[in-house]
């Protein structure tokens, strides 16, 4: 099976990709030394066209570089929206998270953004009605409805919307249908308390069937 396996970036231990200032060698399968150079000049040529993009860039590594091991996420996302100069944040939450969702938006609030949330169950539809069979119908039977989060953020104008711990795939759906930029303040793990990380910190005890074939 090894051998069937295309070796990438999550294979490598080397963390400078150029080659000149690594003090580790590059393996054969480097992807950052497969690029040609036409490749990098037109990657970065997508920063140099792109007016916003560029300024995502510009204003993401200066928030990394002042908030770096002193900040939490969340002062990182206020100061990020802050630099990007938006002034409507839209928050996208599941309803198990309100609480933190008010917290979140009086934080927000106090730092002079207008503010409007949507929560997951907004709509109240079914998961018949979305073909979901009666077997899938726990923990409930209404179903949570990422698009028209989306939609009704669309609609709100936001400028930033922040993901609160929609479930997995909820989450992709919004992110597809949402047109404002979008960050992810918390992500959904019922049995890691928000923590999904944890997961891959204990693959070799704990969570070590992890690393074999589950049911699905």
């Amino acid at each position: 099976m090894a051998d069937t396996i295309r070796r990438s970036c999550i294979d490598c231990a080397v963390t400078r990709c150029d080659h000149h200032t690594s003090n580790k060698p590059h393996p054969a399968f480097c992807v950052s030394q497969s690029l040609s150079e036409e490749e990098r000049q037109a990657s970065l040529a997508r920063y140099r066209n792109d007016p916003e993009d560029a300024k995502i860039a510009q204003v993401s590594a200066g928030v990394e570089a002042d908030g770096y091991r002193k900040w939490p996420r969340v002062h990182e996302t206020i100061v990020f929206a802050k630099r990007m100069g938006y002034h409507k944040i839209g928050i996208a939450s599941c309803v198990a998270l309100l609480r933190e969702s008010r917290a979140l938006a009086k934080m927000l609030r106090g730092n002079g953004f207008e503010v409007f949330g949507v929560g997951c169950k907004t709509g109240e539809l079914n998961k018949t009605d979305l073909g979901i069979d009666e077997a899938h119908q726990g923990p409930g039977p209404v179903a949570c409805n990422p698009i028209l989060q989306a939609e009704l953020l669309n609609r709100e104008g936001t400028e930033l919307n922040i993901v609160m711990g929609l479930c997995v795939g909820h989450d992709s759906l919004f992110y597809k249908h949402a047109k404002a930029v979008t960050t992810t303040l918390v992500v959904k793990d019922r049995v890691l308390m928000h923590n999904p990380v944890s997961a891959l910190y204990t693959a070799d005890s704990y969570h070590e069937y992890l690393n074999h074939p589950i049911d699905y």
